[in-house]
């Protein structure tokens, strides 16, 4: 059943009116599709409506949503014939950071995104998709051995940033965010980031430094989340709503000061309402932006990056 976020209680009882009347008319002699079609009508109209002016903090809501995509819901509509790769090569494998060889529309890609999980165990086993330094460290592992078999890089980023915790730290977290970043910079072959849930400080734009970025109509992209800012400017997380106003973390936001490229259109009611339409979506805009690529030269995919992130301000 799905989960309804605050903001859209009046939708929730729309929908659960509906139900009630479909099980009625279900069970009985009486024919009640008529008030069930006006109130389905209702019901679409205010989905459309809400969404249509939601605000920063609710948009931060509908990027958290437990029930949009994740990494594993990408990888079995988007990519054929994918090959995961584990391991950094030097500490362990980070399960937060998943990628390997893939296929997009027919092409061959080096795709690599976080994952976050989607019931308990998952999100636990995935450490709720916050990399530690091993799963970095991966990613630019990932990244090297695309560049040398002249593979382009498809990243999809979903992540509150990346772990915090004091073993992350000791093993030099900071380096290994900076390394992934740098490796983005310097690699030869296109890559494509597609911000699709959230993009959280450092532990995104280590994977997100791309040619290319797209980004899902209500995911958000911030240097910090809206409650850590709100907890440094005002001591308290309560204004988390403010913070989110005030940071410009919306894809239309970030679009305008050239910090994306694309926006990717959701359904209706975010990404959880129909996972399969927003997939869709996705692998088509990825499918073009592949193309576009395609005829760089590697000076000029170097290039083209470099004056990219130079002309943000």
């Amino acid at each position: 059943m799905l989960t309804y976020l605050d903001f859209e209680k009046p939708i929730a009882e729309l929908d659960s009116r509906v139900r009630e009347l479909r099980e009625t008319s279900d069970n009985g002699d009486v024919d009640l599709k008529p008030e069930v079609e006006k109130l389905e009508a209702k019901a679409s109209k205010l989905l459309t409506e809400t969404y249509a002016k939601l605000s920063p903090w609710q948009k931060a809501q509908v990027a958290r949503h437990p029930e949009r995509p994740h990494f594993k819901n990408y990888v079995a509509a988007l990519a054929d014939d994918f090959m995961p790769l584990a391991g950094d090569r030097s500490y362990s494998e980070d399960p937060a950071i998943v990628g390997g060889f893939a296929r997009i529309d027919g092409r061959k890609v080096m795709l690599i995104g976080h994952e976050k999980g989607e019931d308990t165990a998952s999100r636990l086993r995935h450490n709720f998709g916050m990399a530690k330094p091993e799963g970095y460290r991966k990613a630019v592992r990932l990244m090297r051995l695309a560049d040398r078999f002249g593979l382009p890089v498809v990243t999809l980023v979903d992540t509150p940033g990346a772990f915090p915790g004091v073993e992350a730290e000791e093993r030099g977290q900071a380096e290994a965010i900076a390394r992934a970043t740098q490796e983005c910079l310097d690699l030869k072959v296109p890559i494509i980031a597609a911000i699709v849930g959230e993009g959280g400080s450092g532990g995104a734009v280590a994977i997100a430094t791309a040619n290319r970025v797209l980004m899902f109509e209500h995911a958000i992209y911030s240097v910090i989340s809206p409650e850590g800012c709100a907890s440094i400017l005002w001591r308290t997380a309560d204004k988390a709503a403010d913070a989110a106003e005030a940071m410009k973390i919306t894809a239309n936001d970030l679009q305008a000061l050239g910090v994306i490229d694309r926006i990717v259109k959701e359904p209706v009611g975010g990404a959880h309402r129909d996972p399969a339409a927003a997939i869709e979506t996705l692998k088509s805009a990825i499918a073009e932006e592949l193309v576009g690529c395609a005829a760089m030269t590697a000076d000029q995919v170097l290039a083209q990056r470099r004056e990219k992130f130079l002309a943000i301000s």
